[in-house]
Parts: C-alpha cells; structure tokens; sequence
C-alpha cells in the first residue's frame, strides 16, 4: 500500500499535449457558453423570487397526489427531498396582487396540520435582482484579487495565466448548470468562490516550482522548465486533488438536498480545477518572456 503513494519521478510530455488541452478547454468552453445562452441557468429561489415550503411527513408522500393538490398554485414544483420520500421542497411563484406570506398560508390551509412545516422562506423578485448583481460582482472582484495578490508574489504573466485559468473553470462550470438544468442559488456560488480559492492555491504551486527551476536551469528551454515544474508538483496535485474530491464527493450523497448545489459546483470544479493547472495555467506562460522577468527578480 505504501508503494502506492510513494513520491514518483513522472515525465509526462504535458507542453506537447497543450495543444490538444487547448481544444478540448475550447470545446468545453463552446458547450458551456451555448448552454447559458440558449437555455440560460435555472435560478432557484434566491436569484428568481417567489416562495420555498418543505414540507415532512411521518410517511412517504404521493407526489400525483400533492401535485393535484396544489395545482393551484403559479408556477410551481413539487421535489421529493427526503430519503425516504417523507420529505417535499414545493416552490412557486405568487399571483399579481398576492403576497409570498398569503401562498404560504394557502399551501397550509390546502395541506391542513398533518404535515411538519420544516421550512419556509419567500424572497422578492427585487432581493432576487440584487442578489445576482452581488453574486457576478462578487465572483469579479475574487477574480482580479486573486490576479493582483499572484502579480505581487510572482508576476504579471502569472497573474494573467491564474486569472485566465480561473475564468475558464467559473465559465464551464456554471455552463455545465445551464446545460445540465441544476438549480442555480446562493449555495452554487458559494461553492464557486471556493473553487477559485482552491484552484488559485494548486496553481500557486506549481507556479512557485516554475520560478524556482528557472533559478536552476537557467540554459534549459522554457518548455523543458514549465514540463518539469508540472512533473515535480504532479505527486501533491493529483494526492491534493483525490482527498478534496473524496471530501466532496461524501457531501454529494449523504449532504442533503440543501448541499446539493454546492457539492456539484465542488465535484466538477475540483476537477476542472486540476485539469485546468496542468493544461492551461502553467503553458500559457510559454508565450511571454518569464526568465528576463526572472533575472530581474
């Protein structure tokens, strides 16, 4: 077993597969910006208004039979959250002229007292508007903080590979929401938030060890530097990046339906995030000249 985990001299050609990692990244990309663009994300609750209601049951619930209950209500969906189907997230938007506060007595007064009323959360369509101008704002300044934070420790060619590399995983990610019809709330974004704390700190690494190796293969082309910055930090990305993905995959199936959003965001961007370090970060600094940054150091 220790054999396994045993620090490895690894040699992959990575500089001579950019290009093919180039094309997929695009292809990804092309997927996830069609996605937002023809079927535009799925906003739940916080960004898009309206009213939340679950709803418990000592028994499993009959999800025809909920639904032709409150078939009344606009816009609504009924989701089993439970793992023993004794659990319903119903979400629906209010009438013209109602209020959140007078569905929720209606979706009561319609189900009676032989339910538990777990949780209940009504949101206006203008704190839905604010909270998505916050979230893309927010999701703005970690970039560009991250990008000067890695300026001022590295360089400007640094912080343009982060930034870049960064972007490419938020983009895909939230496309693979839109593509794939996942709810889209404050959870996802903090998840997202996270994941650019996280790749920033893997791509900080292998970064460092660029810098170190121009030091001490000064004569060796910049191609040969970036292959063997990537080869040396290859052991600690990929045992970094299973031990997070194990973390979250637990929080994805046993989390809960609230987790669920934020889980997704973390399985698919830990990933990414580590595809995106080998492939993009790290060979974009190919095209500018890093050792006269260097020797100016």
């Amino acid at each position: 077993m220790s054999k396994l985990f045993k620090k490895r001299n690894f040699n992959f050609p990575f500089m001579k597969m950019r290009v093919a990692g180039y094309v997929f990244s695009l292809i990804l990309l092309i997927i996830g910006i069609t996605a937002l663009c023809v079927r535009g994300l799925n906003y739940g609750i916080d960004f898009q208004g309206g009213v939340l209601v679950e709803v418990s049951s000592d028994k499993p619930f009959d999800m025809q039979e909920m639904r032709g209950r409150l078939s009344f209500l606009k816009d609504f969906t009924i989701q089993s959250a439970g793992e023993t189907g004794n659990m319903i997230l119903i979400q629906c938007q209010p009438r013209e002229g109602e209020t959140g506060a007078t569905v929720v007595n209606q979706i009561k007064s319609e189900l009676g007292n032989a339910y538990k009323y777990e949780r209940v959360e009504v949101i206006g369509p203008t704190i839905g508007e604010e909270l998505k101008f916050k979230s893309l704002l927010a999701s703005i300044l970690a970039l560009v903080a991250i990008s000067v934070y890695i300026w001022f420790r590295f360089e400007w060619p640094f912080a343009i590979g982060c930034m870049l590399s960064l972007a490419h995983d938020l983009v895909i990610i939230v496309g693979m929401f839109a593509l794939l019809g996942w709810d889209f709330n404050m959870v996802v974004v903090a998840g997202i938030l996270s994941l650019a704390g996280y790749d920033c700190n893997d791509t900080i690494v292998t970064y460092d060890r660029v810098r170190e190796n121009m030091r001490k293969f000064r004569h060796d082309s910049i191609d040969n530097i970036l292959n063997r910055s990537i080869n040396e930090t290859l052991s600690r990305t990929i045992l970094t990046s299973l031990t997070t993905l194990f973390v979250v995959l637990v929080l994805l199936f046993v989390g809960g339906e609230s987790l669920q959003g934020f889980s997704r965001a973390m399985v698919w961007g830990t990933i990414l995030g580590t595809y995106s370090s080998i492939f993009i970060a790290v060979p974009l600094l190919r095209y500018f000249d890093i050792r006269t940054i260097n020797n100016e150091e």
